[in-house]
């Protein structure tokens, strides 16, 4: 178990905790004249202060994630509720919903992009699962295809 899966604030209380042991074992063994309880509180205090400096949260481009085709939504539906909906299994990183490039009308399907496990329990949860009167279909999107940019020349 890692305890860089906790949130930061967890990680940063173990941590602040863990120095006013630290410092407290330390005081009582060089016996000042100062109050054991006093000195835990300044260990507590200085470990609040130096664990944000020495955590860092995770970046996005740590945490593997996963995007997610949805189909069949809605017309009306918008980014916001498609969110709303997704976010109910874990963290949404990003939501796209396509639309038609004369029209600007949304043309019903979009994806979600997700944290890998939370993609999963989504993509289990509400496959096949009716959203505002439609049923969704939930896969895990295809890498999109790079397009050859260079020119075939014919011959000549």
């Amino acid at each position: 178990m890692k305890l860089s899966q906790y949130p930061l604030y967890v990680q940063s209380a173990l941590f602040a905790v863990v120095l006013a042991i630290a410092g407290y074992l330390l005081i009582t063994l060089l016996n000042p004249p100062l109050e054991p309880a006093l000195m835990f509180a300044l260990g507590l205090l200085l470990g609040g202060f130096c664990a944000p400096l020495l955590i860092r949260p995770a970046s996005p481009d740590e945490i593997p994630t996963t995007t997610l085709y949805v189909g069949n939504l809605p017309y009306r539906a918008n980014e916001a509720s498609v969110r709303a909906l997704f976010e109910t299994f874990g963290q949404v990183l990003s939501v796209r919903l396509m639309k038609d490039k004369q029209t600007g009308k949304r043309r019903g399907f979009g994806f979600v992009e997700m944290p890998k496990d939370a993609a999963q329990a989504a993509l289990q949860a509400l496959n096949d699962s009716e959203f505002q009167q439609r049923t969704l279909k939930v896969r895990e999107a295809n890498e999109r295809k790079e397009e050859d940019n260079e020119e075939r020349q014919e011959p000549s």
